[in-house]
């Protein structure tokens, strides 16, 4: 094993239009002012900012007497999400460090709140860039330092920004998490550090690179050793069709040297892959790409940690964020059985109870996983592709059992050409995952309500109704008189109570001539009722309430949000008739 370093893989997430995006792109462009010819080499799906570069950029912010070991940082290309969770590898993520990127004037936002879910479940340590600085009102680059320039700033502007900075500080230790500005962090393994920049005019950039060159130098040095003769490991970043090649494989080498001609494994759902590298294509220097056609060429080997395109054959099968390894013939079967044990950790195939997801990558499809366990949303199987017929009617067999779970979550995903909606299966899709678990959790609020009231609508609910005065149609057999419903709803069936004993049975309800089922307050009907005699049991006059059974009462318990505050009382009022007689009644 060789104690060569390699570059420390950061990853940049955060709310959609934070700025993640042009704050890479002038991270970037900053490194490649600064730097000389090869300041910054651009990779497949990464690029790399060596050592050198970084000291320029810094320049005086960084101790002329420390000793770098650590050869630079290769910055993951594609932010957000997707990129992020798709360079998983076991145990944790690809990126040694996250950028999560917040706008200072937003704060944090549900995306925000996902990403740190996410960071936390991959163990990935972060710093925070607050954006957008030179949005604040009155703010000015002053100078290129900026410590400086915030001290230099307007007296007004300084307090809009401390008041802005604190608020994220704590929001953050609400979430339990310690943060402070970057100058004043005191110990950088329990506080987060948070640097003010500006994707627009580069302000903190160069503080930022500082702080994540000595992060990744002080706290990740064990971590970043290469093993130059272990086997290569890596993740597959995106598979393409590219012109004159085919499926091409976009990686990420986080570990050991890949060659040309080596045989390699990579994950599959229902069994490995085992191909070998025909070529591998890196991007062709920054200053030759607008000169050539071809913006690849051939390489023997690449070191981690890079992005490389590989060509290999039978690769059809190949998924986003799928494991890869090379191999030598004695520890294949090794190699398999760790490739094959990591996708199965994150694959659910059945369990007892809970909804059904479907993700585009294995990280993806993990991190899903991950939020929807925090929420206490059980999962009962969760596998990679698009959503399939065979998914819909898995998801339908719980309904029955319970229609809350007869639900399909997808990210990132769609639907088979066959597969349309039903009536008894919810299916929610989105490229945003807090999307996905916001409209399931509102969609399952809402038929949990549905469900509720049905619950309710199937029990005997509390009702009080007046005998009218002159409204004497028939005496008996059965009696048919006229009655005002005080309170709640009465339906046919129901049978009626008067001083706590039940006397009779609603057999049938008309108004106007019309035959009801059922009626609520505020209505004058005709009613005919089992026996009883007017006169005898029941005189005009009277207050009759619906004779609720002790079951169906302490279910009504469960569901009081649903009846008026009338009802309510109207149901106190049938309780304290019915402990008269049995004083546990109901308890």
């Amino acid at each position: 094993m060789s104690d060569t370093l390699r570059q420390a893989v950061i990853g940049v997430l955060g709310h959609v239009d934070h700025g993640k995006t042009k704050l890479l792109d002038k991270i970037r462009g900053t490194a490649t002012q600064l730097g000389e010819s090869g300041g910054i080499t651009q990779a497949i799906g990464a690029s790399i900012i060596p050592l050198d570069t970084i000291k320029k950029v810094c320049g005086s912010l960084l101790s002329q007497k420390t000793k770098f070991s650590i050869p630079g940082l290769l910055f993951i290309d594609t932010p957000g999400h997707a990129a992020f969770t798709t360079l998983r590898k076991r145990g944790g993520n690809i990126a040694d460090i996250a950028i999560l990127v917040i706008d200072i004037n937003e704060g944090l936002k549900p995306q925000t709140l996902e990403s740190i879910e996410i960071l936390k479940n991959f163990k990935t340590p972060f710093i925070i860039a607050a954006n957008k600085i030179d949005l604040i009102p009155g703010y000015r680059t002053i100078d290129k330092n900026l410590l400086k320039n915030l001290g230099n700033q307007d007296p007004y502007v300084q307090e809009k920004m401390e008041t802005k900075l604190y608020e994220i500080v704590g929001k953050l230790s609400e979430l339990g998490l310690n943060s402070e500005r970057f100058d004043r962090v005191e110990e950088y393994t329990k506080q987060v550090a948070i640097i003010p920049v500006s994707a627009i005019n580069g302000d903190g950039v160069p503080e930022l690179l500082m702080v994540l060159i000595g992060l990744a130098q002080k706290f990740l040095d064990q971590s970043l050793k290469l093993h130059v003769k272990g086997n290569a490991k890596g993740t597959v970043l995106e598979v393409k069709e590219t012109t004159g090649m085919g499926k091409t494989l976009d990686v990420i080498i986080y570990d050991g040297i890949l060659r040309t001609g080596d045989r390699i494994i990579i994950g599959g759902i229902e069994k490995p892959i085992d191909t070998r590298v025909k070529a591998l294509l890196c991007p062709l220097p920054l200053k030759e790409m607008r000169d050539k056609k071809t913006k690849f060429k051939g390489e023997k080997q690449v070191t981690a940690a890079t992005g490389v395109k590989i060509c290999a054959p039978e690769i059809e099968g190949v998924i986003a964020g799928m494991p890869i390894q090379s191999y030598s013939d004695k520890d294949k079967e090794q190699v398999i059985e760790e490739i094959q044990k990591e996708v199965q950790e994150v694959i659910i195939e059945t369990d007892s109870t809970g909804i059904i997801i479907k993700a585009d990558t294995l990280g993806s499809l993990e991190a899903l996983t991950f939020l929807l366990k925090e929420k206490e949303i059980p999962v009962r199987k969760a596998s990679i592709g698009k959503i399939s017929k065979k998914d819909i009617a898995e998801a339908e067999s719980s309904f029955e059992k319970d229609p809350l779970q007869s639900v399909v979550l997808g990210f990132n995903v769609e639907r088979d050409e066959d597969v349309s909606g039903s009536e008894r299966v919810k299916i929610i899709t989105s490229d945003i995952i807090y999307k996905i678990i916001e409209e399931y959790e509102i969609w399952s609020e809402q038929k949990k309500k549905l469900m509720e009231a049905k619950e309710l609508d199937n029990l005997i609910r509390p009702c009080k109704l007046e005998f009218m005065k002159n409204h004497v149609f028939r005496q008996n057999n059965p009696a048919i008189i006229g009655v005002d419903v005080l309170e709640g709803k009465i339906k046919t069936g129901t049978r009626l109570m008067k001083k706590g004993k039940a006397i009779t049975t609603v057999k049938s309800i008309q108004h106007e001539k019309e035959n009801l089922t059922s009626v609520t307050k505020g209505k004058q009907v005709a009613m005919s009722l089992t026996d009883v005699t007017v006169g005898r049991q029941i005189e005009e006059g009277d207050i009759l309430y619906s004779y609720i059974p002790e079951d169906d009462f302490r279910a009504i318990k469960k569901l009081t949000k649903y009846l008026t505050k009338d009802e309510i009382e109207v149901l106190k009022t049938i309780a304290e008739m019915m402990r008269d007689i049995n004083p546990v009644w109901g308890i």
